[in-house]
């Protein structure tokens, strides 16, 4: 049996995951701060399954000590999927705000992924290892501080994909769009927002945690191991390759949706 990481796995995205991957055949630990949260998850999803296969480990993903022991505790692994992060730059006053809210992003979004990988690496099997990162269209198209976190994580993950290619192992990066059903948004979904969102996604609606799962399945799957280095979008069509996502005019593109 295949075993496989998932951080931030229980809620939202994490937690689709996990089920996806359970679901598979394979073990799944769900990590993660908050053991009530982890727990609640794991005991609803081994329910739904044949036989229990997800465990809970809890750790603060931003400190190296917790993340060295974890690794200890873990053992060997097989899939990696770095879904921990959020959007925690909550502004403040002046240049020393600014200052603030880039290292709360950077240290939420990048630090999780960059400790628990580096400290699981030597444990990932060989050839056969996967290793997902979990980003946001934020990191294609902005803004500001989250959105330079996730990208560094790009930049990361794909120097990695390289490191490890000779060793059989890949390293991915999803990168999802609007996806209301997470804890990400959580007081924050007013009328205005959504319709705001909405009318930057051409197929016109959200995504849904499921579908960002599927796309981590996939790039995790022992067949996939000739996709390396890449950066998978579930956005629903939101970054197409041009500043707005609606169809440039004069060029024969035509629509129905007005």
């Amino acid at each position: 049996m295949r075993r496989a990481v998932v951080s931030g796995g229980g809620t939202g995205i994490g937690r689709a995951v996990a089920a996806r991957l359970a679901a598979e055949g394979c073990e799944v630990v769900v990590v993660g701060r908050r053991r009530a949260v982890l727990a609640e998850a794991a005991e609803k999803l081994n329910a739904s399954l044949p036989e229990p296969r997800v465990l809970v480990e809890t750790a603060d993903l931003t400190e190296p000590d917790e993340v060295e022991a974890l690794a200890g505790r873990l053992g060997a692994v097989d899939v990696v999927v770095n879904n921990a992060g959020g959007n925690y730059g909550r502004g403040g006053d002046g240049l020393a705000g600014l200052a603030a809210e880039w290292e709360a992003d950077v240290r939420g979004n990048v630090l999780p992924a960059v400790l628990l990988t580096t400290a699981l690496l030597p444990a990932l099997s060989r050839p056969g290892g996967r290793v997902v990162v979990m980003s946001s269209v934020a990191a294609l198209r902005g803004p500001g501080s989250y959105g330079g976190a996730k990208a560094a994580l790009h930049a990361w993950a794909l120097g990695l994909a390289r490191d490890v290619a000779a060793d059989g192992v890949t390293v991915n990066v999803v990168a999802p769009g609007f996806v209301p059903d997470t804890e990400f948004w959580t007081g924050r979904l007013t009328d205005e927002v959504v319709a705001s969102r909405l009318a930057l996604v051409p197929m016109g609606r959200a995504g849904t945690p499921e579908e960002v799962a599927a796309a981590v399945a996939y790039l995790a799957a022992p067949d996939a191991g000739w996709t390396t280095g890449q950066i998978l979008q579930v956005n629903g069509g939101t970054v197409l390759g041009v500043a707005d996502p609606r169809p440039p005019t004069g060029l024969g593109f035509h629509s129905n949706r007005r």
